[in-house]
C-alpha cells in the first residue's frame, strides 16, 4: 500500500501539470518582490500593506512547505534586485513609481484571519494550513534595515592591487599582469 501512494505521489509531483503549477506560483512570488523592492527604494506610503498582502500570498497560495521555502526565497531575492536597481539608477522615477505602486489591484485583496485570500477577481485561496494572519501585520523598518545593508556593501575593503611590469620590453605573462594583496 504504501509503495502505491510513493508512486502516485511520485507522478503527481514530477508532472507537467505539478511543475507548471510551481513555476507559475515562483513567478508570481518573484515579480510581487521586484515590485516590492522598487517599492522599498522609493518610500512608497502602501510599502507595508504591500508586504503584507504579498507574504499572505506566498504562504496561501504554495502548494507544499518545500515550494514555499523556494518561493520566499525567490521573493526575498527579487525583492533584494528591485531595491539595488532602484538604487543603481539613482532613484529615477520614484514619484511615477510610487504612483503607479500605491494604484496596484492588490490592494483590492482581503486577507481573512485564517490567512485565506480573496483576490480582486472573487477567487477564493484557502492556505494548506490556517495561520494567524495577523502576524504578518507587524510594523518593521524594511527600508532602513536595507539601506544598512546596501550600505554596509559599500565599506568592503577589496585589497590593494599592484601592477608589475615582467621585462622592459616584452609582454607581461598572465601571471604577470597585476596581483591583489590583502
Amino acid at each position: 500500500m504504501n509503495k502505491i501512494l510513493t508512486v502516485l505521489a511520485a507522478v503527481f509531483l514530477f508532472s507537467p501539470t505539478a511543475r507548471a503549477q510551481t513555476t507559475g506560483y515562483i513567478e508570481e512570488v518573484e515579480t510581487l518582490g521586484y515590485i516590492a523592492g522598487q517599492g522599498l527604494a522609493c518610500g512608497a506610503s502602501k510599502f507595508q500593506t504591500f508586504e503584507m498582502l504579498a507574504r499572505a500570498i506566498l504562504i496561501t497560495k504554495a502548494p507544499t512547505d518545500q515550494v514555499q521555502a523556494k518561493g520566499m526565497y525567490a521573493y526575498n531575492n527579487a525583492k533584494a534586485d528591485g531595491y539595488f536597481a532602484k538604487q543603481a539608477d539613482g532613484f529615477f522615477n520614484c514619484n511615477e513609481i510610487n504612483r503607479r505602486f500605491d494604484n496596484q489591484l492588490i490592494y483590492q485583496t482581503t486577507l481573512y484571519a485564517d490567512g485565506s485570500i480573496k483576490m480582486p477577481d472573487g477567487k477564493l485561496f484557502t492556505p494548506r494550513r490556517p495561520y494567524d494572519a495577523t502576524l504578518l501585520y507587524e510594523d518593521r523598518n524594511d527600508r532602513q534595515n536595507a539601506q544598512k545593508i546596501y550600505d554596509r556593501g559599500k565599506k568592503v575593503k577589496v585589497g590593494k592591487i599592484t601592477v608589475q611590469d615582467t621585462s622592459a620590453g616584452a609582454l607581461p605573462s598572465a601571471g604577470g599582469i597585476g596581483r591583489i594583496s590583502r
